[in-house]
């Protein structure tokens, strides 16, 4: 055959090869990739597309498309790797000797083929796992995952009063919880797994008031305690049994119960009035939320006092077994029916302690098993103390696995703090939003009669979170989901218990001066800026002057929050946000990105905005923030801006190829 018959058979090979990816549209190898991926996270999104194996097939050959459009470019061996996962992934399910076998050959292919890239070492930790029988991922993480699926069924039945009325909808989410215990009998979650389904099982006997239900509960955690006698859960258990139906938790039903809350309030208390001049606090109420990494406990008191905190070691020759942080509230009393001691039992923490120290000091204890760190502060209107544990496993200290091959967890010679942090860029799989206000909190009134922030900021984030889950392929929990209060630490707690990637609190803008228009977006941060202390003090429900006073104790609290991350988000948002609404509307202002010391944001282990979407005591922007079309605007531009971030994060190039 000649040199110029050849030709055309080489460009019909070349033609056939690019197929799949052009049929797509696809340019490029990256751009190929970035399709392959998509295709990849809508599978994993799907449980029922994953029981067959022409979907996983299809996103296979999609990678397998990058390697053949440029086998010796740079995205060429991550195409490479990525089949050998999800060949991997398939095994899992199909347990076809033929995709173990697949996995492996396009695992070796890269550490042979691509020495130097970054995916040779993933590649070879991928196939000695592999050789140690876990397929990428041991059991213990099979089981987690599964009872992280668990904690989010019980938490949309929770948030539905009407699926609430069908037994199914419980036994569906029974069955998620016993699914955690069948994975991994003897692992760290299937204590957990089999606890939880006693504690839905006697909350269905709540709704069907079935003896068989209460006596199955019964028998769970009777089972709970012969299995597990070294778990936390026994304890629980063992409470659970003395106790009986315990009443619903409506915090729960929002942070799930892999998170768990409590509150012990004086409630009598509570509805007295302001105390007499002179007279000494009261400690009304302990509330919490936990999950194994992290705790946020809030101390309520009826009126502003000075307080001080302290870590005691371990002292066994009294009878102390664990490190202690006490809080001591002065010239304070302590409410005579709050509960002395709260049983909390995770991974960190044994309980909260609270007692009538000397007769004018109120010492709060929190006996920790093991802790990395932890912060105090105090938030007014109302007086509370918050106190945040970081356990020794916090999970905002390590990478986390990503969906795409771009985290290698490896660090670049360049130590460079940009450098380090695209190296540790953990990519974003949860996103927490929360609509401002809510219940009792109306926020601030809007131009148009009847029309408040919290109802105008609850459609705009469920559009949102609507739009986050479609366009990006992550996880959204939202805050609220209807016309419910929640304290701003509450709020924080959500997002920290949820181990959320992201926090975005969305709220709207006032004004006295009904001209006044325009968007912006805060992050955390010391601010000098008359106006961004007064949007401050309005959101936090408190005086300019507790907003100074703030930001006395703010960096104390800096070293945990995403500051630098948290700028970057603000940035994308608003620019995107901004540009989105200025080309459909007509005029629209950009306030830019502002910094303030905001309570929501206090304490977020997470990048975390605050979003101010327009003012609402303006009459035309008031009008806008109603229209459906200038939300979609407004949720299109936010969304286009976490897509942003995402990228300059994880970068769409190898870590290490040359």
């Amino acid at each position: 055959m000649t040199k110029r018959a050849i030709s055309p058979v080489f460009l019909l090979c070349a033609i056939l090869v690019m197929c799949s990816c052009a049929t797509t549209g696809a340019s490029s190898p990256s751009q190929c990739y970035f399709e392959a991926e998509a295709c990849y996270n809508k599978l994993k999104e799907d449980a029922e597309k994953q029981q067959y194996r022409s979907y996983w097939l299809n996103c296979i050959r999609q990678f397998e498309d990058v390697y053949r459009m440029d086998k010796k470019g740079s995205w060429a061996p991550a195409g490479v790797y990525m089949a050998g996962r999800l060949y991997g992934e398939l095994y899992e399910r199909s347990y076809k000797p033929s995709d173990l076998t697949k996995a492996r050959s396009l695992l070796e292919q890269v550490k042979n083929d691509y020495p130097r890239s970054a995916y040779s070492k993933r590649a070879a930790a991928d196939l000695k796992d592999m050789a140690e029988g876990r397929q990428n991922r041991d059991t213990d993480e099979k089981a987690k995952r599964q009872y992280l699926a668990a904690e989010s069924t019980y938490a949309a039945l929770k948030r539905s009063p009407e699926k609430q009325k069908y037994r199914s909808y419980w036994l569906e989410a029974i069955r998620e919880y016993e699914n955690v215990t069948q994975i991994d009998p003897d692992g760290p979650w299937a204590a957990a797994g089999l606890f939880r389904t006693g504690e839905l099982y006697r909350e269905l006997y709540s709704h069907s008031y079935s003896p068989a239900d209460e006596k199955k509960a019964e028998d769970i955690f009777r089972e709970v305690i012969r299995r597990y006698p070294d778990s936390a859960y026994s304890k629980r258990a063992e409470v659970s049994i003395k106790s009986g139906a315990s009443p619903d938790d409506p915090i729960a039903a929002l942070t799930g119960r892999e998170t768990t809350s409590g509150e012990v309030v004086a409630s009598t208390e509570k509805k007295a009035g302001k105390p007499a001049l002179g007279d000494p606090a009261t400690v009304t109420g302990i509330r919490y939320w936990s999950n194994p990494d992290y705790t946020r406990i809030v101390i309520d008191a009826n009126q502003e006092t000075d307080y001080i905190n302290n870590l005691l070691k371990k002292d066994p020759a009294i009878n102390q077994h664990y490190e202690r942080l006490y809080v001591d509230l002065e010239k304070s009393r302590l409410s005579e029916t709050i509960e002395r001691r709260i049983p909390i039992d995770d991974a960190h923490l044994k309980d909260v302690r609270a007692g009538q120290f000397t007769p004018d000091t109120v010492r709060v204890v929190v006996d920790m098993k093991s802790f990395r760190d932890y912060n105090v502060f105090a938030l007014k209107n109302p007086f509370r103390i918050v106190i945040d544990v970081r356990g020794e496993s916090d999970s905002q200290s390590v990478p986390r696995p990503a969906t795409g091959p771009f985290h290698t967890g490896e660090i670049d010679q360049d130590t460079g703090s940009a450098s380090i942090a695209r190296q540790l860029a953990l990519g974003v799989r949860r996103v927490v939003i929360d609509p401002g206000h809510g219940g009792r909190d109306p926020g601030a009134p809007g131009a148009v009669a009847g029309v408040y922030e919290k109802d105008i900021v609850l459609d705009i984030s469920l559009m949102l979170a609507k739009k986050i889950k479609r366009d990006l392929g992550v996880e959204v929990i939202m805050t609220r989901t209807t016309d419910t209060y929640l304290t701003l630490e509450e709020r924080t707690a959500i997002a920290n218990t949820h181990r959320a990637d992201l926090f975005i609190s969305i709220h709207a803008n006032a004004s006295r001066n009904r001209n006044a228009h325009g968007m912006e977006t805060y992050f955390l941060n010391l601010t000098t800026d008359n106006e961004s202390i007064a949007v401050a003090a309005r959101e936090n429900a408190t005086s300019e002057k507790n907003i100074s006073e703030l930001q006395e104790i703010l960096n104390d609290l800096m070293h945990n929050a995403k500051i630098n991350e948290s700028s970057r988000l603000a940035t994308y948002a608003q620019k995107s946000m901004y540009g989105k609404a200025s080309t459909s509307f007509n005029p629209v202002v950009n306030k830019g990105v502002k910094q303030a010391p905001f309570y929501v944001l206090l304490g977020a282990q997470m990048p975390s905005i605050l979003i101010e979407t327009g003012f609402i005591s303006n009459p035309r922007e008031c009008r806008r923030l109603m229209d459906v079309d200038y939300q979609k605007v407004l949720c299109n531009g936010i969304v286009e801006g976490i897509r942003s971030f995402i990228n300059d994060t994880r970068p769409p190039a190898m870590v290490a190829t040359e």
